[in-house]
């Protein structure tokens, strides 16, 4: 991790690891507001079910083919680079690693809201 006095922190995923599984991203650059990790998954790979009490997520597919299931597991859709999906917090899911090579999913969760830009020029 880079930081300085200013105000940011810089790090990359090679750095929070390597081979298979998560990427703390929250914990690298040190993350307060709301939960954020990176999944590396590889060919084939599918992931258990699961839910959260009170954590909604947002799940981002930035290399490779994922398949998201939800519910039962009989709604499911396939997610490209690029592709994004929202999950409420009570909804199970569970995905898959469904293209040749390996695929990184950064997921996104947090509770309570949007807080809104407040921008102020600098």
């Amino acid at each position: 991790m880079s930081e300085d006095s200013c105000g940011y922190a810089i790090s990359g995923l090679d750095e929070m690891g390597d081979g298979y599984g998560f990427r703390k991203i929250r914990h690298a650059i040190g993350v307060t507001a709301f939960g954020i990790n990176a999944l590396v998954l590889p060919p084939g790979y599918a992931s258990g079910v699961h839910f959260h009490d009170e954590q909604e997520e947002t799940y981002f597919v930035h290399r490779g083919t994922v398949e998201f299931r939800f519910g039962d597991g009989e709604d499911k859709h396939v997610l490209r680079e690029g592709g994004v999906v929202r999950v409420d917090a009570a909804t199970h899911r569970g995905m898959q690693n469904v293209g040749d090579g390996d695929a990184v999913v950064v997921v996104i969760g947090g509770k309570d809201g949007y807080v809104g830009r407040g921008v102020r020029p600098g």
